[in-house]
């Protein structure tokens, strides 16, 4: 029996609903041995998070330094200072412990982890059936305003462009069905 974890990456614009279908995968199938992939950031801890548990902390420099000895398998710099990334230790220490490591990243994030992964690792792009039921299903967050709104809009074409560049693409016009679509995509890709 393999002990070595696998990777499955989740990609997809805002508001399709990947992380509802990430969390009800997790919840629901524990069998799966599914673990979030831990990202290291450069901000602050929040509230109760902890050093390894939810975000490994570390300071600008550190995080700077870490990528001029290339140790992400993907970062980014969300506005000046504020950066997010995975590291590739980090990823083998949850997969050597038999984890299969889920992520939940942007569309550039996922192509770079698939690429480097290769066959040990599957992208899945969970698509809202259209534009217009996006901007619906943002509006129906009430969390944002109308600009952000029309910017996430517009992420979200460019985003969708990249749908081909993934192993399997799960369009989320009915929920239930997306779910058990993607346990399916899960389920064979880790042979259970």
């Amino acid at each position: 029996m393999e002990t070595t974890g696998k990777l499955i990456i989740f990609s997809a614009p805002s508001g399709s609903g990947k992380s509802t279908i990430v969390q009800w995968l997790m919840r629901e199938h524990p069998e799966l041995r599914l673990a979030f992939s831990i990202s290291a950031t450069t901000r602050a801890p929040r509230g109760t998070e902890k050093n390894g548990v939810e975000y490994l902390f570390l300071s600008e420099d550190e995080f700077r330094d870490r990528i001029d000895k290339d140790e992400f398998l993907e970062y980014e710099e969300v506005y000046a200072g504020r950066f997010y990334g995975t590291l590739k230790s980090q990823v083998e220490h949850q997969t050597a412990k038999g984890e299969n490591v889920v992520f939940d990243v942007d569309v550039k994030g996922g192509c770079n982890i698939k690429k480097f992964y290769g066959d040990r690792a599957m992208s899945i792009f969970v698509q809202a059936p259209s534009v217009d039921e996006l901007r619906q299903r943002l509006i129906g967050r009430g969390t944002d305003s109308e600009e952000a709104i029309r910017n996430r809009l517009a992420k979200a074409s460019y985003e969708m462009t990249f749908a081909p560049k993934f192993d399997h693409v799960v369009v989320n016009d009915d929920l239930e069905k997306a779910e058990e679509e993607t346990y399916e995509l899960v389920k064979k890709f880790l042979q259970l």
